[in-house]
């Protein structure tokens, strides 16, 4: 499968419903095609517990090597990805819910004292949760509970897993009033790395230079080469020749078209290099791919 993501890298698929806005699913990296999930955002709260396997999950500039009983906190509107990390595959519980869901209304009490503060601190991004830290134990235990109610559907689940979400921002709260963290980090910089992501998505098809990406956000061209990989830790150029086979793979699964086409629609002048390019990212040829996909779907 793919993430179903807009131009500005927003993910488009509901996360629960508007009358209960979480949603408990149960990942594989092996569900995705290229065996990642890409760079998304999306404006509720995501949960994430290892199940089997080890994950490399990168959240704006931070990466972090996440193992099997281990988790991560990602905030709201916050860039992230994922890929396998010397393992096989990778089985993950995803619990993403809409902060609303614990604040209720607009400026109540919940929200302004409890949760602005938190969601909006760039400083915050993301949370690597452990066993070893007591504080975070008990975050990943109750992720755990929240697995197991989804399994067991009392007649209480929504009432529970609410309470759940509750004690689990408590403990995020605590640990954060008692740290005295430093909410002052400068976002501009990922909405900078947004802006180049939209453009590439825009305009992969067409020829792009780094004149291009570097305008989009008003740097000079070695600054703009600099902060793309801190953040994302490829290049610019990297990152659009990645866009542009995933861009492919639907063409290939789905359309007639040759490769020397399906190169050319997705901005690939040499069809030569667009398949060597392909071969690198996915492990295989365009056709070896069409090929598996043909076989999957008899």
């Amino acid at each position: 499968m793919q993430l179903q993501i807009d131009q500005k890298q927003k993910e488009i698929k509901s996360h629960g419903s508007y009358e209960f806005p979480v949603l408990v699913s149960y990942e594989r990296l092996s569900y995705f095609d290229t065996g990642e999930f890409p760079w998304h955002w999306h404006p509720e709260i995501e949960l994430t517990l290892v199940m089997e396997g080890r994950i490399a999950y990168q959240v704006n500039d931070s990466l972090y090597h996440l193992k099997a009983g281990e988790g991560m906190f990602c905030n709201t509107n916050v860039l992230h990805s994922g890929r396998g990390l010397e393992t096989p595959d990778c089985s993950y519980l995803s619990i993403t819910f809409h902060p609303r869901l614990l604040y209720g209304y607009s400026s109540s009490v919940m929200q302004n004292k409890y949760m602005n503060h938190i969601l909006k601190s760039p400083a915050l991004a993301s949370i690597h949760l452990v066993p070893e830290v007591d504080w975070q134990r008990q975050v990943l235990e109750r992720l755990e509970k929240i697995r197991l109610l989804d399994k067991e559907r009392p007649v209480s689940e929504e009432l529970q897993i609410q309470i759940v979400l509750l004690e689990i921002w408590q403990r995020i709260f605590e640990h954060v009033e008692a740290q005295e963290l430093d909410y002052t980090e400068n976002g501009r910089d990922t909405e900078r790395i947004r802006e180049i992501m939209e453009y590439i998505q825009k305009h992969y098809a067409e020829k792009i230079t780094l004149e291009d990406l570097a305008a989009q956000i008003h740097l000079c061209k070695s600054e703009s080469c600099r902060l793309f990989k801190r953040y994302m830790n490829e290049s610019m150029f990297d990152y659009l020749l990645s866009y542009r086979v995933e861009r492919s793979l639907e063409l290939l699964r789905q359309s007639g078209l040759d490769v020397t086409q399906i190169a050319g629609q997705v901005g690939f002048a040499n069809p030569g290099y667009y398949s060597r390019i392909f071969k690198r990212k996915m492990g295989c040829a365009p056709l070896e791919y069409r090929k598996s996909r043909s076989r999957e779907k008899k």
